[in-house]
């Protein structure tokens, strides 16, 4: 079952009230203006943004293989006493009663098609940042869509208060000209990238030899070193890296371990920039490494800090997004399960992309069936 939700973005007058107060404008990009130039459409849906406080939802926005693991997780979370927030279960989800719309890019899939090689990336890159602003908008949008089944409810797509970009490239292309837009209208929902958290997670445990395992389209878009370099962090380095494909985890890590063995440097975090890995599989032979049963693991932790630990974009954007909410008060304290509300972004007759409400079953049987 699908309900669409259409973006209008057609060409738009020049900029009006929508704008509250002078602001420097950090992007280039023509989409930003033509939707802050809209003062009563997208441009007021802009506006709006993140002002309606603990009602909102959690938009979680990406590709279906990075947002939809991110999703289970964020649903079934139990980390914290939901009371006073110390890191004590209660056998409550930690986002009890909060609502989740998960937007499957899948027009835009995949990222990397955005990054060919041979090209340069900031021109290139124009319709990865396109397709952030658009999503973003989709996801404040409140637009009623109407139900196909017999019942022919009425719905309303709920605005929402906080925005999750999963993909790490978006984290360069993409969320900059959101906040410029936001800035523009006068709009204040919280942005979030795995990018700028986990380093800055990594940064704070103490870590100042890091290392990024990505894809090659990511390691290509310099969008890891964008962001590090940005940061002015002149004690601490980074390595990204992308080892040589094999059957298993285990052997593509000790494949990224050679490769990051010749920087001649300690690693003391390795960020795995992916939501499919199963960690324990790293852990586990980490464990074997410290036991230098052979004379490359025993290269390999003498490379390897005392402290060395691993991070993933998960329990770091679940941690994030759990401490903004109980720190601005937008919890919405509902006694519910938390709910997934799933959208999915299609080609329309025009060429632009629309958003279709699709039901659970719907995305399990195109979707998670498929995943890693």
């Amino acid at each position: 079952m699908k309900r669409i939700i259409i973006l209008g973005l057609a060409a738009l007058v020049a900029l009006t009230s929508c704008k509250p107060r002078t602001v420097v404008l950090k992007s280039s990009l023509p989409l930003v203006a033509s939707i802050a130039a809209d003062s009563t459409g997208t441009g007021r849906v802009v506006a709006q943004a993140g002002k309606f406080g603990a009602e909102g939802s959690i938009a979680i926005i990406g590709q279906p293989e990075e947002v939809l693991p991110l999703a289970r997780r964020f649903q079934t979370t139990d980390a914290v006493d939901n009371v006073d927030g110390r890191s004590v279960r209660d056998s409550l989800p930690d986002f009890a009663g909060e609502r989740f719309d998960v937007i499957l890019d899948v027009f835009n899939e995949s990222y990397a098609h955005f990054i060919p090689e041979g090209t340069d990336v900031f021109e290139s890159a124009d319709s990865l940042r396109e397709a952030a602003v658009r999503n973003a908008v989709f996801a404040w949008d409140t637009t009623s869509v109407r139900s196909v089944s017999d019942t022919e409810q009425t719905l309303e797509k709920t605005r929402s208060k906080i925005l999750i970009f999963t993909s790490s490239m978006q984290g360069k292309f993409g969320i900059s000209d959101v906040d410029t837009l936001q800035q523009m209208c006068g709009g204040r929902s919280i942005l979030l990238s795995p990018t700028d958290i986990l380093l800055e997670q990594a940064y704070a445990s103490g870590a100042r030899n890091i290392a990024v395992w990505t894809g090659r389209a990511t390691r290509r878009s310099n969008a890891w070193q964008s962001v590090f370099e940005g940061k002015g962090w002149e004690d601490a380095k980074l390595a990204v890296l992308t080892p040589e494909s094999a059957l298993d985890i285990r052997t593509e890590f000790r494949n990224l371990l050679r490769q990051y063995r010749s920087t001649g440097r300690t690693m003391d975090a390795l960020i795995v920039d992916s939501y499919n890995f199963d960690l324990t599989y790293l852990e586990s032979e980490l464990a074997l490494i410290r036991r230098e049963g052979t004379e490359e693991d025993s290269s390999f932790n003498k490379m390897l800090s005392k402290d060395f630990h691993i991070l993933d974009p998960q329990p770091a954007l679940i941690r994030t997004t759990y401490e903004l909410l109980r720190s601005q008060r937008l919890f919405t304290h509902r006694i519910a399960r938390p709910a997934l509300h799933f959208f999915e972004t299609v080609e329309s007759e025009s060429g632009l992309p629309v958003l279709v409400e699709v039901t659970p079953t719907y995305v399990q049987e195109t979707y998670v069936q498929n995943l890693r």
